[in-house]
């Protein structure tokens, strides 16, 4: 007999609570037919605030990606997520090498957290003021 992986389902419940006004009004939009129910009218929504944040979204999902073999990071790298007013955050799987010509200063002003499967190089002052943000 084998066994059977989990099925992931299409799509997940969730609650809200919305006031009896909001409430209201949804009720409207789908009495006068511009959603067939509530659920329509809360996943547009959804869809409609996703789209509109979709670059951040993008940039963010950019920023989190799982990276396998060798990451680098340069002093130029930081200094570029700095200058753009962003944090990183290096997911690896494999090395993480932080260059030695890194400032503490800017790594912690810089790096938001590190996940390394793997190996870590980086001088003792760096992961010193990174502690709290390596996985």
């Amino acid at each position: 007999m084998t066994e059977r992986s989990p099925r992931l389902s299409e799509s997940e419940k969730i609650t809200i609570n919305l006031g009896p006004v909001d409430l209201g009004r949804i009720d409207l939009l789908v009495q006068e037919g511009f959603y067939s129910n509530r659920s329509d009218f809360i996943r547009t929504a959804i869809r409609n605030q996703l789209s509109t944040e979709g670059e951040v979204i993008s940039r963010s999902i950019q920023r989190h990606v799982l990276e396998l073999g060798l990451r680098d990071v340069t002093r130029a790298d930081l200094e570029a997520a700095c200058a753009a007013g962003e944090m990183l955050h290096l997911r690896v799987v494999g090395l993480a090498r932080i260059a030695s010509d890194v400032t503490p200063d800017l790594a912690q002003a810089t790096i938001g957290s590190i996940t390394v499967l793997g190996a870590l190089q980086a001088a003792p002052e760096i992961k010193a003021v990174l502690r709290d943000r390596i996985r």
